[in-house]
This record gives structure tokens, sequence and C-alpha cells, in this order.
């Protein structure tokens, strides 16, 4: 029960900072969106990520800033095995998941609703 209670918190507190930066910073959704992820892959090239993600669980694995370090993670992975080539690819290695799945619910979500403008 108490690994819910900290996965609430944390990733609650990484949307409040979130929202304080669209409000506070007036930054645009995109703009937040990407120091979010750039943040996570920060944290993640230091190593501060990673104990992050076993502290809170799915409040830190859920939030944006998340795919920021699961682009350096897996940057690091390859760099290591196969050398500099390996940085391009093991960006795409471990995040092509999630990436595809947000191409194709976008595409089948534009299919189903009407957009705006």
């Amino acid at each position: 029960m108490e690994k819910f209670l900290w996965a609430f918190i944390v990733g609650g507190l990484i949307c409040v900072i979130g929202q304080l930066m669209l409000d506070g910073l007036k930054l645009t959704p995109a703009h937040t969106t990407s120091t979010l992820v750039v943040v996570g892959a920060i944290l993640g090239g230091l190593g501060l990520y990673d104990p992050l993600v076993k502290f809170a669980g799915a409040g830190a694995t859920i939030p944006i800033c998340s795919f920021g370090n699961s682009l350096v993670k897996g940057a690091l992975k390859e760099f290591d095995s196969t050398g500099l080539i390996g940085v391009l690819t093991g960006i795409f290695q471990i995040t092509s998941a999630g990436i595809s799945a947000a191409i194709i619910f976008g595409f089948l979500g534009a299919l189903v609703f009407k957009p705006k403008g």
C-alpha cells in the first residue's frame, strides 16, 4: 500500500511541476513537454532517475520525463556494446514500442474523432 502512495505522490509532483511550468513560466505545452523529456534525460544520464523509479515505481515511469530517461538508457547501453553508432540506434531500439504505439493510437484517434480547426 505504501508503494502506491509514493507512486501517487511522486507522479503527482511531476505533474505539478509541469503545470507550474505552463502557468507560471507561460510555456507552451510543447515547450513544457520537451523540457520534462530533457530533464528526464539529464537525470538518467547522471544515474539519478533509476533510483527514483525504484522508489516510486509507476509514479516515475509513467510521466513524460521517463521517456527522456529511456532515450539515454538505450543510447548508453548500445554505446557500450557497439560504439558511437550505438548512440543513434540505441535510442530507437529501447523506445520503438512506445513511439509506434503513439503513432498508431494517434492515427486511430484521428479516424474516430473529428479534429478541431
